[in-house]
């Protein structure tokens, strides 16, 4: 009751999806990422290979090479793309785990995949994780928090309606 008092939230922020230096999209060696093709967001150069959810939500899709996952989070509608590594659906999803399926509801910081690392710096990949919003276009502003260490969870992309 009386809901319609209540001031509607305008301000979204997502969790960084790993541990690590989040960097600019424009860092990101793929053209389709740093040019924002497929929308706006930040990246991660990750020290460790857990992947975790940056909002509650409801999972999209997990690629059968688990190097990428795409969700929608419960309290923006924002379409998000974590997508593990540079051309790492060449590994066949050799070092990667999934824990999560599509259709799962997930909370913030709940674990979604894990990739062994050092298996993809061997086969010669870039492990740099970026994180977009998707329907970019449906907001005011999506920015990415960049420039610092973060651990998974830290703020990282900031969305305004």
């Amino acid at each position: 009751m009386f809901s319609f008092f209540k001031k509607k939230e305008t301000r979204f922020v997502l969790g960084a999806p790993a541990k690590g230096k989040a960097v600019p999209l424009s860092e990101v060696s793929d053209p389709t990422f740093a040019e924002e093709m497929l929308g706006k967001g930040m990246a991660v150069i990750p020290s460790e290979g857990k992947i975790y959810a940056p909002a509650d939500g409801e999972v999209g899709m997990v690629f059968d090479t688990l190097h990428a996952v795409s969700m929608t989070a419960a309290d923006s509608g924002a379409e998000i793309l974590i997508h593990v590594g540079i051309d790492t659906v060449q590994m066949k999803g050799e070092g990667f785990t999934g824990h999560v399926k599509a259709g799962d509801r997930v909370k913030k910081g709940q674990l979604l995949l894990e990739v062994d690392l050092e298996k993809v710096k061997a086969a010669g990949y870039d492990p740099i994780t970026p994180m977009l919003v998707c329907n970019t276009t449906d907001y005011a502003s999506v920015e990415g928090l960049t420039g610092n260490d973060v651990n998974p969870g830290d703020d990282a992309v900031v969305i305004e309606k």
